[in-house]
C-alpha cells in the first residue's frame, strides 16, 4: 500500500494549530522521526480494523506484526465489543444505520486541504457517532470539545447530512490501556457554529503560517517545540523569580510557577536530548560541554558460567527468587483468571497526598484528611 498523505492542517494536530496557529507551517521544516509507541499504535489499529470487519461479516486478512501479544488481542477485542454495542443501540432508533471503518473524511470547506481518517463511524437518523481508538497510554485523551473528533464529525456530516436526519453528534475516545472511554455529545447546529466562527478563521491563519506563536500544553508533540523561541521565552520567564526562596514569593507567583513546572521540566529534558543527539550523532560541539561515557554498574558476562564457577567453589546460596509484578501476573493469567485466583490477595494502598492542577479528574481531598491519611501511611511503613 502507498503511504498515506498527510495534511498540513491534520486533524490529529488540530489542538496544536488551533491554539498556536503558525506551528503547522513551522513543523514542516522538521522530519517526522516516528517512535516505537507510534509503530505499536499503528499495529493495534490494523488489528482492531481487521477484527471489526470480521465482526461485521466483511472480508479481511489478519495483519501480523512484531507487537502482537495477548494484551493487544484483549484490548482490540474490547474495542470491537464496544463498537458492536453502539451499533445495537443505533439499530433501536434507525432501521438502516451504517458503519464505516477507516473512512477518509474531507473537511476542507472549513480547513484548507483538510482531511483525515476516522477509525469508526456509526451513522443513523438523529445521531452520528464518531469513535476513535487510542492505543497509547502516555496521555489521557478526553472527548470533551476534542477538535480532532469535531473535525472528523464535520467531515462525516458532509457525506451523510443529506442522507440521514442527524440532530446530534456523539464523539467517543476509546483508550483501553488507560481504562478510558470518554464520550461527548454536541448538536449539529452548535458544531457548525464552532466550525464557522472559531475553526475556519484560525485554520486560515494556520495554513498561511500567520498568527501568534502561543506556547502551552499543546507543544508536547510539536516537532518544532525544542527549537521554538516563543516556547523558550515562556519557560525562561521563570528566571524573573531569580530562584527566590518559596516563602519570599507571593501566593500568585507560586500559583503561576506551579502551572508551568511540569512543562518547564519536560522542555529542559527535550533541550538536553536534542543537544546530546547533535553531539553524539552529528559531531556538534557545544561550548562548555563535552561527551563522556556514562556511569555504569558491573554485570555478569555469562550467568550460566557464574553459576558453575560459584557452585564449584562450594557456594550454594546464590539465587534470589521474587514474585513477578502484579501487571505481569495479570497478563500471564488473563484478567478473569487473575481476578478469580488472586483478586482477594491484591490491594491498592492509598496514595500519598499530591498537589495537582484543578483539571485533574481525581476527587479532591481536604488538607486535614490528607494529613490524617498520610500519617496512617507513614505508620504502616
Amino acid at each position: 500500500m502507498p503511504p498515506k498523505a498527510h495534511a498540513v492542517l491534520s486533524a490529529s494536530s488540530s489542538h496544536r494549530w488551533l491554539n498556536c496557529n503558525p506551528s503547522a507551517r513551522l513543523e514542516l521544516e522538521f522530519e517526522d522521526s516516528g517512535s516505537e509507541a507510534a509503530a505499536e499504535g499503528t499495529a493495534a489499529h490494523a488489528l482492531a480494523e481487521h477484527k471489526l470487519r470480521r465482526a461485521l461479516k466483511l472480508r479481511s486478512k489478519k495483519p501480523i506484526s512484531q507487537y502482537d501479544c495477548d494484551e493487544m488481542d484483549e484490548y482490540t477485542d474490547g474495542y470491537v465489543q464496544f463498537v458492536m454495542e453502539q451499533l445495537a443501540e443505533a439499530r433501536q432508533i434507525c432501521a438502516d444505520p451504517q458503519v464505516l471503518i477507516e473512512q477518509r473524511l474531507d473537511f476542507s470547506c472549513y480547513v484548507p486541504d483538510g482531511f483525515g481518517t476516522g477509525d469508526c463511524l456509526i451513522v443513523a437518523d438523529k445521531l452520528l457517532h464518531v469513535i476513535d481508538f487510542k492505543y497509547g497510554q502516555g496521555v489521557l485523551v478526553d472527548a470533551y470539545q476534542n477538535p480532532q473528533m469535531m473535525l472528523y464529525a464535520l467531515g462525516a456530516l458532509r457525506i451523510f447530512d443529506c442522507l440521514y436526519d442527524i440532530d446530534e453528534v456523539a464523539m467517543t475516545i476509546y483508550q483501553p490501556r488507560r481504562e478510558n472511554v470518554s464520550t461527548w455529545t454536541i448538536t449539529v447546529s452548535d458544531l457548525k457554529e464552532w466550525a464557522e466562527n472559531t475553526l475556519k478563521p484560525k485554520a486560515d491563519l494556520a495554513y498561511k503560517g500567520e498568527g501568534e506563536y502561543t506556547p502551552g500544553s499543546w507543544c508536547q508533540f510539536c516537532k518544532a517545540a525544542v527549537k521554538c523561541r516563543a516556547r523558550a521565552e515562556a519557560k525562561l520567564e521563570l528566571a524573573r523569580f531569580e530562584f527566590a526562596q518559596p516563602p519570599l514569593l507571593s501566593d500568585e507567583e507560586i500559583e503561576d510557577i506551579l502551572g508551568k513546572l511540569d512543562d518547564l521540566t519536560k522542555w529542559a529534558n527535550e533541550i538536553t536530548a536534542y543537544a546530546q543527539d547533535a553531539a553524539i550523532n552529528h559531531g556538534k560541539e557545544w561550548r562548555g560541554f563535552k561527551l563522556v561515557e556514562s556511569r555504569t554498574n558491573r554485570r555478569y558476562t555469562d550467568e550460566d558460567a557464574v553459576v558453575q564457577a560459584a557452585t564449584a567453589a562450594g557456594y550454594r546460596d546464590i539465587f534470589k527468587k521474587t514474585l513477578i509484578p502484579i501487571t505481569e501476573m495479570e497478563k500471564l493469567m488473563g484478567k478473569k483468571t487473575f481476578a478469580d485466583v488472586l483478586g482477594g490477595l491484591v490491594e491498592k494502598p492509598k496514595g500519598k497526598p499530591t498537589l495537582v492542577p484543578a483539571s485533574d479528574k481525581r476527587p479532591s481531598i481536604t488538607s486535614t484528611g490528607a494529613i490524617h491519611d498520610f500519617t496512617e501511611i507513614k505508620g504502616e511503613l
